[in-house]
């Protein structure tokens, strides 16, 4: 358990070397990756139930969870920026309550979510749609995984305050217990015991809960959160509590402007027929793969920006954007080229159908350019987000939002679904672009002091 407690030692550095950001960054790229690894698993293993509208089930059932907790993921971006900072400024009070004032915001959303399931299931239900077969393997799915919301979201905030600490390794070894024992409990209560879609949600329901107590007794253990020492009135003082809740609102903010992006995106290639929307699927999917791996070093970066701003290290600031950019350009060009000489056999991995993989193939161009035009910004949202400075991250994407409904409306109608994809590159382009317009803003205000 040696290494695997192990942080990342950066206090009073002047500078990183290449190999202590890549310690940083490749666990959290393995941590990302994970995620959709595990949801290809759940498809498998689902895939296997005799009656197919349990696969529809479980898919919208997933497509619920997944958007509400999407809009929560605030919680854990923000708490490891303040982490870090803290952590940066050797502020051992502000470590402690970075940590606890997310963690009542995670219970009370947790609660709100189980109080509200019903109204929650209906709307989901009655937007998405769905044979009555479906929607009710979706009802079950929900009504079982809907008791983990608490248990979710104080792990997004116990993962987000162990990467602040640069307990990378930690937030690792969490994240893969959970996806692991949902694996197992996924194989054995649906293969199994035969439980059907019911065993899918209680798989990821108790993988849930298990991660959440494996982290207490972690973050317990080591001694760093004292609660006895803290009183309400330091949890409740008016101004860090307001800047948290800014945070969190302007990322809120931006998840909405993401989401709202992505469901024109969806709704337009549907509007083209199956073969569109099936092939736009993959293609997705794959770009998630490809996202996930930049968030790996978007949040490494985070971790010595928040560092650097908490310890007013102007150089190692400087050194995170150095770093950043030189391993994100590299890990697009290597994606560029993965996707040029093996795009083909990718595609296949998703589908046997032909005419799907035909419509996919012919639009993997847009998967070579989209790491491309898009890694930076994707850099650039760890980097602010390592800052607490999420109102540039809100405005930027909420340009970007519009760059791309003009983009949508001018390319759409004269070329369809290239239309579509080259709309989402004008996008990724877009979040770049404007993000990069705060970052000598970002540095005045951080480091006004410095020469």
């Amino acid at each position: 358990m040696k290494a695997a407690t192990a942080s990342i030692e950066m206090k009073g550095a002047l500078t990183l070397s290449h190999r202590q950001y890549l310690a940083l960054a490749i666990p959290l790229v393995i941590s990302g990756i994970s995620t959709p690894i595990l949801g290809a698993v759940d498809t498998a293993v689902v895939g296997r139930i005799p009656d197919p509208a349990s696969i529809g089930g479980v898919a919208i059932g997933a497509v619920i969870f997944n958007t509400m907790y999407w809009l929560l993921g605030f919680l854990r971006v923000s708490t490891s920026g303040f982490t870090a900072q803290a952590e940066g400024a050797n502020n051992q009070k502000e470590m402690q309550l970075s940590f606890l004032r997310p963690m009542i915001l995670a219970v009370l959303f947790g609660l709100l979510f189980i109080m509200i399931q019903q109204p929650i299931l209906q709307i989901a239900l009655s937007l998405i749609g769905g044979t009555e077969a479906v929607s009710t393997f979706a009802a079950t799915y929900f009504s079982i995984r809907i008791w983990g919301a608490p248990f979710i979201l104080l792990s997004y905030v116990m993962i987000g305050w162990l990467m602040g600490l640069g307990k990378v390794r930690l937030a690792l070894v969490t994240q893969i217990l959970m996806n692991v024992l949902n694996i197992i409990l996924d194989i054995v209560f649906v293969l199994g015991l035969g439980m059907g879609v019911a065993g899918v949600a209680y798989a990821t329901l108790i993988s849930e809960i298990s991660a959440v107590l494996f982290g207490a007794w972690i973050i317990f253990r080591t001694n760093r959160v004292k609660i006895s020492h803290m009183k309400l009135q330091m949890l409740i003082e008016t101004e860090p509590l307001i800047k948290m809740l800014k945070v969190n609102r302007d990322l809120f903010l931006r998840t909405i402007c993401l989401l709202t992006m992505t469901v024109i995106f969806t709704a337009k290639g549907a509007s083209m027929g199956e073969v569109t929307l099936a092939a736009n699927a993959i293609l997705l999917q794959i770009h998630y793969i490809m996202a996930y791996l930049f968030g790996g070093f978007a949040n490494a970066s985070s971790i010595v920006v928040g560092r650097a701003i908490g310890g007013r290290n102007l150089s190692l600031y400087q050194r995170a954007f150095s770093l950043s950019a030189q391993w994100g350009f590299i890990a697009a060009i290597v994606l560029f080229l993965f996707i040029l000489l093996f795009g083909d056999n990718i595609v296949g991995l998703f589908t046997t159908i032909m005419a799907v993989k035909e419509e996919a193939i012919e639009l993997l161009i847009w998967m070579m350019v989209f790491p491309i035009v898009g890694f930076w910004g994707l850099q650039l949202d760890g980097i602010f987000s390592g800052a607490t400075e999420a109102r540039s991250i809100r405005d930027s994407m909420i340009l970007a939002l519009i760059v791309f409904l003009l983009a949508i409306w001018l390319f759409v109608p004269n070329y369809q679904n290239h239309g579509v994809w080259f709309s989402f590159v004008v996008f990724s382009f877009a979040r770049s672009f404007f993000l990069s317009l705060f970052v000598p803003r970002l540095t005045r205000t951080k480091f006004n002091n410095k020469q």
